[in-house]
């Protein structure tokens, strides 16, 4: 059975209406991201950064698959698939797809501030200030934030290296490391890039371009890959 890896950005989150993580103007839903996504904003104002994760995680449960990650989980009739995932929700799940590898963690778990592989299951949509570990610490969003390390590229790394087929869906390569997971995909197999705008790719052989968004392209492509 070929192994499907498919590594997905802000675009497929995009079309079920959440906010790509940052605007042109360099903000994430208006805020600064210095004051949401570092340990340094946790440790100046955690409850701002609580109440903004709070906020983003209601979002996310209130939002719902599209078609692109409905398409996705129907891989699963005839091939392996792994989705890396930048995206800190949970809509591939919720479609359907089985194996999915978080890189900057999901939204919809908590995590020890003491350590960080202590992770949980959130009831609801809101973390309290007063919720704690069983170490003492606070709890805190399951969320990679700019500064800390990324546990999952290297697991992500060996995952590219075993791609039979490559599909890159709704990503700028603009945030590393993930933007090079590319660059360890064999150089013989055929690489899928789908999005509105292509993103520049060097020194890459075999690609194919789809220039729609998600939710036409990845359909598209999977009816495509069901039917071969």
């Amino acid at each position: 059975m070929k192994h499907v890896v498919i590594l997905t950005g802000a675009g497929i989150s995009a079309e079920s209406g959440l906010k790509t993580f940052r605007d042109s103007d360099g903000l994430w839903e208006g805020y600064d991201i210095e004051d949401v996504a570092t340990p340094e904003a946790w440790h100046r104002n955690p409850v701002l950064v609580q109440q903004f994760y709070n906020e983003r995680r209601k979002s996310v449960l209130e939002a719902q698959p599209n078609a692109a990650h409905l398409a996705l989980a129907k891989l699963e009739e005839k091939y392996k698939v792994t989705i890396i995932t930048q995206n800190i929700d949970d809509l591939h799940e919720r479609a359907g797809s089985s194996n999915v590898v978080h890189l900057h963690g999901v939204i919809t778990r908590s995590q020890s501030s003491k350590k960080a592989t202590l992770t949980y299951p959130i009831d609801g949509w809101e973390i309290g200030m007063n919720e704690k570990c069983e170490f003492g610490s606070p709890l805190r969003p399951h969320v990679v934030w700019f500064g800390e390390d990324v546990p999952m590229i290297v697991p992500a790394m060996n995952i590219c290296r075993e791609a039979d087929i490559f599909v890159l869906i709704g990503s700028s390569l603009a945030v590393y490391p993930a933007a090079g997971l590319i660059g360890y995909v064999d150089t013989d197999i055929v690489k899928y890039i789908i999005d509105p705008k292509i993103p520049t790719v060097y020194n890459l052989t075999g690609v194919v371009k789809i220039e729609e968004k998600a939710t036409i392209g990845v359909p598209k492509l999977v009816d495509e890959l069901l039917n071969a």
